[in-house]
């Protein structure tokens, strides 16, 4: 564990996936800024989480929230994971510009994440900076506050904190570092890492922590692996419902971007949609309409599908069977997200029951 620069006790650190195998991440403290200046404070939220927000805004705590000195009992951490960026596969991408702190348990007993985002490099970095904009943090903050109180799944916002630091885009803008809040920070792509490079046990690994952490149900199953794509398929099914019952696009469903926890997650070129056009993209770089409004379930469907193929070694031990089991779990997407979709749509007007006719 890294020693501390200036020992706190903001954060009561129980670090459950710093504890899985070195090739799960690479560790690192984050990058020291200039004049770390506290933005907004998310008061309601760090008392669910069971912290102190005198704490939290004190210069030693504003310190921590943006990188420049690790709490006690922090393990920082980038996390390595793959994906499919609009289509395409890479086999390398992990933590460029975040750094996992570690995890709390809040005071409903969940478990969750504690992470800067724009903390500096990574080895996963990818000859990026590893930092972060501003306006891009403020607008993660209000979004997924936004969502958290539409009642949708999603990472949170703990801080937002000014770094005294210009950071290069196409102009120079000011930099920020963000405090993001996640049941995990685990990824259709994290499992994809490991499936990319044959390593079966880091996938055996990654499925077992997954289920303990968010599917314990699915440790009773007769197939436990069977039982986690099954639960994954069905919060994803009823998220991305609930995205569209409110006209929202995430704007860039990469695989590196679903949460096998069933939050929303890594806030781009996302946006409400005001009139209703099934063909709405908000991202300037989806120049075919990959990750339009309507488009959204089907991609979707199709990421759960990769999540399937990196988990064919686990489902049966015969290739045709565990491919069998991996068709008919994707195949129940559609039904589940037309229930989810159909029920949210009665709701909005009034109609409580379903009937036939």
């Amino acid at each position: 564990m890294l020693a501390p620069a200036e020992a706190t006790h903001v954060f009561p650190f129980d670090n459950s996936y710093a504890r899985l195998p070195e090739r799960f991440f690479a560790r690192l403290p984050p990058t020291p800024v200039t004049a770390p200046r506290l933005i907004r404070l998310n008061e309601k939220l760090a008392r669910q989480l069971g912290l102190d927000p005198l704490e939290l805004s004190s210069s030693a705590g504003v310190a921590m929230l943006a990188g420049n000195t690790v709490p006690d009992l922090g393990e920082p951490l980038a996390m390595a994971y793959a994906g499919h960026q609009f289509g395409h596969f890479v086999p390398q991408l992990g933590d460029g510009r975040a750094i996992l702190l570690g995890e709390v348990v809040d005071r409903d007993g969940v478990r969750r994440d504690i992470q800067l985002k724009g903390s500096g490099p990574t080895p996963f970095s990818r000859q990026g900076d590893g930092r972060a904009a501003l306006g891009p943090v403020l607008r993660e903050y209000i979004v997924s506050e936004a969502m958290a109180a539409l009642g949708i799944p999603t990472t949170r916002t703990l801080a937002a904190v000014a770094t005294g630091e210009t950071v290069l885009r196409e102009t120079p803008l000011p930099g920020a570092v963000l405090t993001r809040i996640a049941s995990s920070h685990i990824r259709v792509g994290t499992f994809q890492f490991f499936a990319a490079r044959g390593d079966v046990d880091g996938i055996r690994d990654l499925a077992d922590y997954v289920i303990a952490r968010h599917y314990p149900e699915a440790a009773a199953a007769p197939n436990r692996y069977r039982a986690l794509l099954d639960s994954v398929i069905a919060r994803q099914s009823e998220l991305v419902a609930k995205w569209l019952l409110v006209g929202f696009i995430h704007g860039v469903m990469n695989t590196d971007n679903m949460s096998v926890a069933g939050e929303t997650i890594d806030y781009g070129p996302c946006a409400f949609m005001d009139t209703y056009d099934p063909g709405t993209v908000y991202s300037s770089i989806d120049t075919v309409g990959r990750y339009a409004y309507g488009n959204q379930p089907r991609i979707a469907k199709w990421n759960l599908a990769r999540l399937a193929e990196t988990l064919l070694p686990l489902l049966a031990e015969d290739k045709d069977a565990a491919v069998a089991a991996a068709q008919e779990a994707i195949g129940a997407f559609a039904t589940l997200f037309e229930s989810a979709y159909t029920a949210g749509l009665r709701r909005k007007i009034g109609l409580v029951e379903r009937r036939p006719d």
